[in-house]
C-alpha cells in the first residue's frame, strides 16, 4: 500500500513531458486560427470580387446616363455585357445582370446578381436610395449597383466545431457602388439652339440649317437660337474675356477664340433669348476676315484672329476699282463698313431646298447644283471638281485648305481665299466650328422653353460649320440668322479642339 502511495506521488511530481500536453493544446489552437484564416481570405476575397464587380456594373451603367430617352434602356444593356466570377461565395461561380421582365411577375427562369436603380442625385446622410430613385431617362444622373449577398461557409474551421464546442463560423459578402456620368463641354461659344425631337447629330451630318434668334416671348421653335449662361458666372477669368463687361463681353464670347468660357454641364445649362441690344452679326464675322462694329480694330488680335479658309462670296465695296482684284494683305483690302457682292467668287452655298423654298429651317444635306455653280464661279467654267471626295462643305473647306499648302486657294480672282484684313489666319481650320449645345424644347424637357430658364437639359453638343457670313434682317432689334452645317456630335466621349479651343468629354466616376 505505501508503495501504491508513493508511486502516486512520483508521477504527481515528474514533470518530465508536461510541455508535450501544451504543445497538444497549442497545435490545436494553431491548427484552428490557421483554418479561420483560410476562412477569412475566402470571405475576404469573395467581397473583392463583388466590390469590383459592383464598381465595373456601375461605371459601365453610369456611361449610358447621358439624359436621352433611351438612356436607362441602354444602360441596363450596357450592364449586361459585364460579367466576372466570384470563387469562394454560393450561388455558383459567375456573376451577370439579367433586367427581370416586368411581365414575367414571378421573375421565373431571370437570375441576376445585381440590383440596378437610377438616381436624380446622390443621396445624403439622411437619405436613403429610395428617395432619389427615379425611372426617368432624363432624371436618371446616377446609378446605384447592389450585388446580391453571396454566403461564404467556413470549410476548414468546421473540423474543429466539435473540438471547440462553438458554431460553425459562417459569413457572407456583399457589395454596392454609385456612379454617375457628367458630360461637360469646356470653352466652347455659349450658344444653344433647339432642336426637332429625336433629333441626332450623327444621323444629320452634312445637313444645312438656318438657326434663327429665338425672341423672348413666344415659345422656341426647332431652329431657334439663344445663349448660355445668362449671369456671366462661367466666363473663364484667365481668358481674354475676363475683364470686360456689356457689349464687348457678348462680343469676346462669341467672337474671340481660345480660353473663353469654363465647363458646363450636359445635365443642365442656364438659357437666355437670342436678342439682345448691341449685339450684331459682325461679332460672329471674325472667322470670315470680316472686322466690323464693335469688332472693328480687333483684326490684329490673335485672340479674333480669322480661319484659314475665308472665300464667302463677299468683298470690300471700291467705287474706283469694280474687279476689287486683292493684291497683298493690308488694311486697304479691309471690308469694313462698307461691302458688295463679288464679282466672280461665291461663298459655300446652301442645301438645294433652300434655294427653291422647299424647306425652311433643317435641309437635306443636297447641295449638287450648288456645289456646281460653286465650282463653275470659283475655278472657271468647264472645269472638273478640283475637290470630288469631299462630301460636306466642311470636307470641301478643308480640302481647299490642304491643296494650297499655306499659299493661295483662288487664283485670278477678287478673293484668295486667304485673310486680307487680319495680318495672320489661325492656325486651327476649325475656327469656323461652333460647338452649340443641342435642346429639344419640347416635351422632353418637361416644360416648354420661353425666355431665359435654368438647369435646361442638353440632348448633345452639335458640331456646326459656318458655311457664310452671319446676317441680319434689318428689324429693330435685328434677327440674325446663322447658316450652318452640322458636321457630328461634340457629346461622343471623345475631346475635340474646334476654333474656340473648345473641349467636350464623357466624365464616368465611381462616387461611394
Amino acid at each position: 500500500m505505501a508503495r501504491i502511495r508513493e508511486s502516486i506521488r512520483r508521477f504527481a511530481q515528474d514533470e518530465d513531458g508536461t510541455i508535450l500536453v501544451f504543445f497538444g493544446m497549442s497545435l490545436v489552437i494553431l491548427f484552428g486560427l490557421v483554418a479561420l484564416s483560410f476562412d477569412l481570405g475566402r470571405l475576404g476575397s469573395t467581397r473583392s470580387e463583388l466590390q469590383s464587380y459592383a464598381d465595373s456594373v456601375a461605371l459601365a451603367a453610369a456611361g449610358e446616363l447621358d439624359g436621352n430617352s433611351d438612356a436607362i434602356s441602354r444602360a441596363n444593356s450596357a450592364a449586361a455585357l459585364v460579367s466576372d466570377t466570384q470563387t469562394f461565395g454560393a450561388g455558383g461561380h459567375s456573376l451577370g445582370y439579367a433586367e427581370i421582365d416586368p411581365d414575367n411577375a414571378d421573375g421565373a427562369d431571370v437570375v441576376s446578381d445585381v440590383t440596378l436603380t437610377y438616381l436624380s442625385r446622390l443621396p445624403k446622410d439622411t437619405e436613403t436610395i429610395a428617395d432619389v430613385a427615379t425611372t426617368e431617362p432624363a432624371k436618371a444622373a446616377f446609378v446605384h449597383a447592389a450585388v446580391a449577398r453571396h454566403d461564404v461557409s467556413a470549410t476548414f474551421a468546421a473540423v474543429f466545431t466539435t473540438l471547440g464546442g462553438f458554431d460553425a463560423f459562417d459569413g457572407s459578402a456583399e457589395a454596392d457602388a454609385i456612379a454617375g456620368l457628367e458630360i461637360q463641354a469646356c470653352d466652347v461659344t455659349p450658344l444653344m439652339f433647339c432642336v426637332p425631337p429625336g433629333f441626332k447629330a450623327s444621323a444629320n451630318i452634312g445637313t444645312m440649317v438656318r438657326i434663327r434668334a429665338g425672341g423672348s416671348g413666344a415659345a422656341w421653335g426647332p431652329g431657334d437660337f439663344g445663349f448660355l449662361d445668362p449671369d456671366k458666372i462661367k466666363v473663364d477669368d484667365e481668358g481674354p474675356c475676363a475683364k470686360l463687361n456689356g457689349a464687348h463681353l457678348d462680343a469676346c464670347l462669341l467672337g474671340a477664340q481660345q480660353s473663353i468660357t469654363q465647363c458646363f454641364n450636359q445635365r443642365g445649362v442656364d438659357t437666355e433669348p437670342g436678342q439682345k441690344e448691341g449685339l450684331n452679326a459682325s461679332i460672329f464675322n471674325v472667322r470670315f476676315d470680316m472686322y466690323q462694329a464693335i469688332m472693328n480694330g480687333l483684326s490684329n488680335d490673335e485672340d479674333y484672329a480669322p480661319a484659314p479658309n475665308v472665300i464667302k462670296g463677299i468683298i470690300k465695296k471700291d467705287p474706283g476699282n469694280s474687279s476689287n482684284q486683292n493684291q497683298g494683305q493690308g488694311k486697304a483690302n479691309c471690308i469694313g463698313e462698307a461691302e458688295q457682292v463679288s464679282p466672280d467668287t461665291v461663298g459655300l452655298p446652301r442645301d438645294d431646298c433652300f434655294m427653291d423654298k422647299s424647306c425652311d429651317r433643317f435641309g437635306d444635306g443636297d447641295w449638287s447644283e450648288g456645289r456646281e455653280t460653286y465650282v463653275a464661279t470659283n475655278y472657271g467654267a468647264g472645269v472638273d471638281d478640283p475637290h470630288p471626295d469631299a462630301v460636306t462643305r466642311y470636307d470641301y473647306y478643308l480640302a481647299e485648305i490642304k491643296a494650297a499648302a499655306g499659299g493661295e486657294i483662288l487664283t485670278d480672282r477678287a478673293e484668295t481665299g486667304l485673310p486680307t484684313c487680319a495680318p495672320a489666319a489661325s492656325s486651327n481650320p476649325d475656327r469656323r466650328v461652333l460647338i452649340v449645345a443641342g435642346i429639344d424644347c419640347s416635351a422632353e424637357t418637361g416644360a416648354v422653353i420661353k425666355g431665359a430658364m435654368s438647369d435646361v437639359p442638353v440632348k448633345e453638343f452639335v458640331k456646326v460649320f459656318l458655311t457664310e457670313p452671319v446676317g441680319e434682317d434689318g428689324s429693330t432689334p435685328p434677327v440674325m440668322d446663322i447658316w450652318g452645317e452640322i458636321i457630328g456630335s461634340a457629346s461622343d466621349g471623345g475631346s475635340e479642339d474646334t476654333g474656340t479651343g473648345g473641349i467636350v468629354r464623357d466624365v464616368v466616376q465611381l462616387y461611394r
